[in-house]
């Protein structure tokens, strides 16, 4: 299976990853939702498999910027609408693909998980 990593190009921790995945001799695929956008079923196969409070980046300016009322009431609905209509609240990256996703970005994560491929 071929991985994909989900991201936007000019993130620095996706540029790691990404780096990380070369240096490692890790064929991936690269979409970047900032430029492609996401779909709604993509984002609900995500939630079910990690929820969405993992995939959510609340330390992230987009977040941040967000009313408090709005902060404060999201849900999973509130949160797939956001995450569809501004990707930049994704966390980043993504990855698809790797038995499982993956979510950020962490070296021995990477290997633990990739390493077995």
């Amino acid at each position: 299976m071929t991985i994909t990593v989900y991201g936007i190009r000019n993130c620095d921790t996706v540029k790691r990853a990404r780096a990380w995945l070369v240096a490692h001799g890790i064929e991936h695929a690269f979409h970047d939702y900032k430029a492609s956008g996401i779909d709604l079923a993509t984002l609900q196969r995500w939630v079910g498999e990690v929820g969405w409070e993992r995939l959510v980046n609340r330390s992230g300016t987009t977040f941040r910027k967000l009313p408090e009322a709005e902060r404060a009431a999201l849900d999973a609905a509130a949160a797939l609408a956001l995450m569809l209509a501004q990707p930049s609240v994704i966390r980043r990256p993504v990855l698809e693909g790797a038995g499982g996703l993956i979510v950020g970005f962490d070296a021995a994560t990477y290997a633990a998980r990739l390493a077995r491929r």
